[in-house]
């Protein structure tokens, strides 16, 4: 068999629907909400699994492992995303945390396996057989991902469609999903790119920001973070762009609260020291995502509130 290539994952542009006279050349995914994941499959019967960063995330998810016998003895490198799907089957980030720390407690990965089930989504194919297929466009390597026939209790390759980019828009949004991935048909896949061939639509506005600080809470909320102080990467050093104190459950402060006292140092983090009084400083190193109404002028968010901490992503991983 050969040596699998290792490929970082090609990533998507914020943006909006492609133009109409363009909406034919251009397919339409569902947006997930997981936690991203290439699989490496030798042809042995074996599978790694590898986060956006990297790492070896095999031992968090025993489900997955079977999937190596399921394609068999054909080498192959997949993209996708692991999802924990709720009630409604919607994938749940909120629900995948609770399986993401467990890459080496594996009896805990097992119980809780029956708990809160993990399902690979597969949606490209970078490498079949012995030949690397991420030259190739877009309709070609999905055309073969889906010949591959993957389906399974733990795997699937949801629907791509082609074209009525508006329309599968509007249907992600009734049906409160997180959003629409735009992919071009003729591109190739870009290994470690940020790239305008494929892009991302949101339904609401949010940022991914690191942690830069936290203000204690008052009344109810005294002993854990009233407030967190967040900021985005900007020319090399941390812009402040607010505080978020709402969103977060009872648990969720607690949590940060832990995660922020192990973190604390003496100075401040940000380009520029906001002027906040009592507040606390902590190693720019937790990236979190909110939700915010608008933007001022100067860049700070206005109502943001706390949507979920991102253990899948470091500083580096956001800009």
């Amino acid at each position: 068999m050969p040596d699998l290539p290792v490929y970082a994952p090609m990533l998507a542009t914020p943006g909006v629907l492609p133009r109409a006279g363009e909406d034919a050349r251009w397919a339409y995914e569902t947006k997930l909400d997981g936690q991203r994941c290439v699989a490496y499959l030798p042809g042995d019967g074996t599978v790694l699994l590898r986060s956006r960063s990297g790492a070896d995330i095999t031992g968090a998810y025993p489900e997955l492992r079977d999937l190596g016998a399921a394609l068999g003895a054909v080498p192959a490198v997949l993209d996708g995303e692991i999802v924990a799907l709720d009630k409604h089957g919607h994938s749940n980030f909120e629900r995948l945390q609770s399986r993401m720390g467990l890459v080496d407690r594996p009896a805990e990965a097992a119980r809780m396996r029956g708990e809160v089930p993990a399902r690979l989504m597969l949606f490209d194919l970078l490498f079949l057989g012995r030949e690397a297929t991420i030259g190739r466009p877009y309709r070609e390597r999905r055309a073969a991902l889906e010949g591959l026939d993957l389906r399974g209790a733990h795997w699937s390759t949801p629907a791509a469609i082609v074209g009525h980019g508006e329309d599968a828009l509007a249907a992600t949004r009734a049906a409160g999903l997180e959003g629409l991935v735009c992919k071009r048909l003729d591109s190739p896949y870009r290994p470690g790119e940020r790239s305008s061939d494929w892009i991302k639509i949101r339904h609401a506005h949010t940022l991914d920001v690191i942690v830069g600080g936290w203000v204690p809470g008052r009344g109810r909320l005294a002993g854990v973070p009233g407030a967190l102080l967040v900021g985005v990467p900007e020319g090399g050093a941390l812009r402040y762009v607010g505080a978020v104190g709402t969103g977060f459950s009872d648990h969720e402060r607690e949590r940060m609260g832990e995660l922020l006292r192990v973190a604390a140092i003496d100075e401040c983090p940000f380009a520029q020291e906001p002027r906040i009084a009592d507040a606390h400083w902590v190693l720019p190193r937790l990236v979190g995502e909110v939700r915010y109404a608008t933007r001022t002028r100067v860049g700070l968010l206005r109502h943001p509130a706390w949507h979920r901490l991102r253990p899948d992503l470091a500083g580096d991983d956001i800009g």
